[in-house]
């Protein structure tokens, strides 16, 4: 079987870029070594070949199905695999010790999550949304909260959802009509309708615990007024266990074009079907304070934007993967120049458009995959700073970058995915091969999670301009120091060193122009070319700090790193220049555009 990611390209990566080891050295990481993380690693590596993959084509053919009764019917594997991925203790990776985890650096959780995605991005949802919801509650819940339902989720008997769209309000959380009423006892009666929840019903696990975002009357209009509750499938009974069964009904299942191994719910929140303590209402328990709720939920939302990155990393690194063996394995065609018509056709490979496309390919998922490790690094670095400042710089660091990690990924590792199958020809239009459904499954990473045009404006519209543009200055730091880095080693390193500060210098010019123009509908209008321009840039900055971390190295692994940022710099730095020029224009053609002309 093909491997569904690179594990010299993680461990180049972890170890050889940017020494995840060094972090034993700190307090909170003190019980692990450099053993301990491969340990996990090659455990992700083996539960993922051998229970994952197989079946994700199997789950994509026969997605689950609501029966009469409500309940959910999906193939066997999908639970036998969270079986065996819980009974591993994988659920409890990164989590801290007092609440039953391993205190993983979330860098080594998250690359090791990385396996399981790129082998079966359906049934990896499961675990990765349990883990995003256990880790919110155990940040802002009571200790009895962690005891009800952290502590059975990271044992991997619940599982968790955030339940945030609604079918009228999609992505626009102000307009959300979720209603949760205080009652006498300090619980909530929630009632409304939740759309497009991720695993919101299955019969997976024991309990099924829910995320909902509603508004408490009085709380206020729009976003303010939001507050968070956690609503169980099943109420915790005075023995933990789960007891009487809530006010939550499954009314509907979604179909999709990807994901299809996934339960995409639409769920009813206290319509009456079930009548908990004898009353129509679901009942819920409030996550921190009342009209806070979407600060608390941002923990998870930009947890999940992240997860949502490596999501699109690694379907985008299985699919060049799987293109790279075809290339190699398939002959058609002969070379260039050759004169007998009768001589053997070439592998593939031999094609200089071929490896563009699979250079290309290169170029994307390593280049992410190198952004999205970066950005779990600064976790890192803000859970276990010996002081305040430094990690205070690595979370806003993180809020500046978390647009990019979310979205880039989300664009460009499906375009990997589309050359995937460009590569393997009208084979890869067809489902006996594995590409079509990588792209399938890859196409919902740009709408979920904050669409791209929602990322475009929250990096242009806040993140970069937060405290007086304090993270954009940081980011100008780190990005000045890995060019002086690059400096001193010359060659070609050098070079790119001075590509990378020119752009970028643009880009931060271009950021300023932007706002002075006094418009904010105007400053805005094209944020998601911003977006991809800045993105972009990043990612070139990426790619300098590999070739730096592959100085003087020598053999076909590190070549083919120097290859591929040869690649980004000649092929696709340049196109930032002429989406700045854009944008520095301050054109207004979408803003003129009159509906009526459609």
């Amino acid at each position: 079987m093909t491997d569904v990611l690179s594990r010299r390209d993680l461990d180049f990566l972890l170890y050889e870029w940017l020494d995840v080891v060094s972090l034993t050295s700190r307090e909170r990481f003190s019980e692990h070594s450099k053993d301990t993380f491969a340990a996990v690693l090659e455990l992700s590596a083996d539960i993922a070949h051998k229970h994952f993959a197989p079946h994700n084509k199997k789950s994509d053919a026969n997605e689950p199905t609501m029966s009469p009764d409500g309940s959910i019917e999906m193939i066997a594997e999908v639970k036998q695999a969270l079986d065996i991925y819980s009974a591993a203790g994988l659920l409890a990776g990164q989590f801290d010790e007092r609440v039953g985890g391993m205190q993983l650096p979330t860098t080594v959780s998250r690359a090791a999550m990385a396996w399981f995605q790129a082998a079966n991005a359906s049934t990896s949802s499961y675990p990765f949304l349990t883990i995003a919801n256990a880790n919110l509650i155990s940040t802002h819940g009571t200790d009895q909260q962690v005891d009800d339902y952290v502590r059975p989720m990271i044992e991997g008997r619940y599982f968790g959802t955030m339940c945030l769209s609604e079918p009228q309000a999609g992505s626009s959380l102000a307009d959300i009509t979720t209603r949760a009423v205080k009652q006498d006892d300090g619980r909530y009666r929630l009632t409304g309708t939740k759309m497009w929840i991720s695993a919101g019903d299955h019969e997976l696990t024991e309990n099924i615990i829910h995320l909902v975002l509603a508004k408490v009357p009085g709380g206020g209009s729009g976003v303010k007024g939001i507050s968070l509750f956690i609503v169980p499938k099943f109420l915790p009974g005075p023995d933990g266990e789960p007891g009487i069964r809530n006010d939550v009904t499954l009314t509907g299942l979604n179909h999709k074009m990807g994901f299809r191994g996934t339960t995409n719910t639409l769920l009813a929140f206290g319509d009456g079907t079930h009548q908990p303590e004898g009353d129509a209402g679901a009942i819920g328990f409030l996550v921190g304070e009342e009209n806070r709720g979407l600060s608390y939920m941002f923990h998870m939302m930009n947890e999940a934007r992240i997860g949502v990155g490596f999501v699109a990393i690694a379907l985008g690194y299985v699919g060049y993967l799987k293109s790279v063996e075809y290339a190699k394995m398939r002959t058609q065609g002969r070379a260039l120049g050759a004169k007998d018509p009768s001589s053997p056709p070439v592998a593939l490979v031999e094609h200089a458009d071929v490896r563009r496309m699979l250079l290309a390919q290169k170029s994307y998922v390593e280049g992410a995959l190198a952004l999205g490790l970066y950005c779990s690094f600064l976790v890192d670095e803000h859970d276990s700073a010996d002081n305040k400042e430094d990690a205070s710089n690595a979370t806003l660091l993180l809020d500046v970058l978390t647009p990019i990690a979310k979205s880039w990924p989300s664009q460009w590792c499906l375009e990997a995915n589309n050359l995937a199958i460009q590569v393997h020809g009208g084979y890869g239009y067809t489902r006996d091969y594995d590409v079509e459904q990588y792209y399938r499954d890859n196409r919902l990473n740009p709408i979920h999670e904050g669409t791209h045009g929602i990322q475009g404006l929250d990096l242009l519209g806040r993140k970069v301009t937060m405290q007086d543009g304090a993270g954009l200055k940081l980011l100008d730091s780190k990005i000045a120091a890995t060019v002086q880095r690059a400096q001193a080693i010359g060659r070609d390193a050098e070079r790119y060193a001075a590509e990378l500060a020119s752009t970028w210098r643009r880009i931060v010019d271009l950021t300023a122009a932007l706002w002075e123009s006094g418009d904010p509908s105007l400053a805005l209008a094209n944020s998601t070319i911003y977006l991809e321009a800045f993105g972009h840039t990043v990612i070139a900055w990426m790619w300098l700090e590999q070739v730096i971390a592959a100085d003087g190295q020598a053999g076909n692994f590190y070549d083919g790193k120097r290859q591929a940022a040869r690649y980004f710099y000649a092929y696709e730095l340049p196109k930032v220049g002429p989406q700045v020029e854009l944008l520095a224009s301050l054109d207004r053609t979408t803003l003129d555009m009159n509906p009526a002309w459609f």
